[in-house]
């Protein structure tokens, strides 16, 4: 750290352990990445048998042997993947379990959602946060997408707490102990609201497993198929959430609805969808340099930041060409396209835009909750990173902005200054 508010992260190859992240990394579990085990756990988890259509063991066996193929992943970074798969597996069992006593979920009303697609790091986690203030909407805060169904027998240790939020809370305050500056990089307090493809994890869908490992085979497993289907799943998770707990006007975001227009557009015909933008060097040195940081203890070390920095570039890439492809089929009249330096410059003026385009009115109790969470949540509270991505990565700023040109030709994005590169 260089003062009380900017942090640099200056050992991100070659991390210098705590003794707290030693010892995360000395208790990791052994775990065998087989679909039989990750199954095994989640029945003996619920006490529930019955995971509705078979397909998703496809999509699952890909999953564990691309972690398997990850030879990066050290004992930690293997438990925790291997872990989400037994989270998400629970999950679709408990959906599963609730469609079954509660038939006429399947007849619940998703009105009018505004969904929110954008770069990872362009600011749509704020945004979603600040819509979400307003009581009318209905959002999914971290504790739910954690476990989006409760358990029948589940019972709070906190009074007047849901289990499912205690636990999460617990959960993240550990992560945050063993990973302090993670909260400058990207907050995960249980009630900000989370990424809405989190309900495809339970349909084993989505660029989910990417975040925390190098899932090659994944990657073009998903590229190569149509996201309609899980995104169709999706919803059915989102109507079994409403039925258990309203309203049923949504507000979401995710960074691969970008990539996914066309299935977002058919799956919520009547949705507005907002896309932020941002220049995508900014998003990728940010991105990576979170990663890198949580890598730590997820992988072997010393870490290889080139091999990083190559992924993602990749990756946001694939999203932003999709991006570009596809932003024809974005409804007429019920999609906005927002710049990150605009929504920085007046957030007010850019949530009255939405508001208007979602033919909602902004009364002055929404404006006062949205007014509050403005106050309680200023950028940088916790911190500002100084990034470095030639420096820290390798990565030539030159080469990079001319292969991202063609987003720059179709976003008037403005060009964030990378260290070291001249203005």
């Amino acid at each position: 750290m260089t003062d009380m508010n900017t942090i640099r992260i200056a050992d991100l190859a070659n991390p210098e352990l705590t003794e707290m992240q030693k010892g995360a990394i000395a208790y990791a579990p052994p775990v065998t990445m087989e679909v039989e085990a990750v199954l095994a756990a989640a029945r003996a988890a619920t006490g529930l048998t019955d995971f509705g259509a078979p397909d998703f063991r496809e999509r699952l066996a890909i999953w564990l042997a691309a972690f398997d193929a990850d030879k990066g992943l050290g004992p930690l970074g293997r438990a925790g993947m291997f872990g989400d798969c037994v989270r998400y597996a629970s999950a679709r069992l408990r959906v599963e379990d609730l469609y079954r006593r509660h038939p006429g979920i399947a007849d619940v009303v998703i009105d009018r959602p505004i969904i929110i697609a954008g770069l990872p790091r362009s600011g749509t986690t704020h945004l979603v946060n600040i819509l979400a203030a307003d009581p009318r909407l209905r959002s999914m805060p971290l504790w739910e997408t954690m476990e989006p169904i409760p358990a029948a027998d589940d019972a709070p240790t906190v009074p007047g707490e849901d289990p499912r939020y205690t636990r999460t809370r617990e959960m993240w305050g550990q992560f945050e102990a063993v990973l302090p500056l993670m909260p400058a990089m990207h907050e995960m307090a249980p009630d900000h609201v989370h990424e809405d493809i989190e309900l495809q994890g339970a349909d084993f869908s989505s660029y989910l497993p990417e975040w925390l490992s190098r899932p090659y085979a994944w990657r073009e497993y998903y590229a190569a198929h149509d996201q309609t289907p899980h995104y169709a799943y999706g919803k059915r998770v989102l109507k079994a959430m409403t039925h258990l707990r309203g309203p049923n006007r949504w507000v979401m975001k995710s960074p691969p609805h970008m990539e996914n227009f066309g299935p977002l557009a058919a799956t919520y015909p009547d949705a507005t969808i907002v896309v932020t933008h941002r220049d995508p060097l900014a998003v990728i040195q940010s991105a990576i340099t979170m990663l890198a940081y949580g890598d730590r203890i997820r992988r072997t070390l010393p870490l290889d930041l080139k091999e990083l920095a190559t992924y993602w570039i990749d990756r946001i890439e694939m999203l932003l060409k999709a991006c570009v492809r596809d932003h024809d089929k974005l409804p007429a009249g019920r999609s906005l396209d927002l710049l990150f330096h605009e929504y920085m410059a007046d957030q007010k003026s850019v949530i009255a835009r939405v508001y208007a385009m979602a033919d909602l009115e902004l009364t002055p109790d929404a404006e006062a909750s949205i007014d509050r969470f403005l106050a309680a949540n200023p950028r940088g509270k916790h911190g500002q990173v100084v990034y470095d991505l030639a420096g820290d990565f390798g990565v030539d700023i030159g080469a990079l902005r001319e292969r991202f040109q063609f987003y720059y030709d179709r976003f008037p994005v403005r060009r964030e200054r990378m260290t070291g590169e001249k203005a």
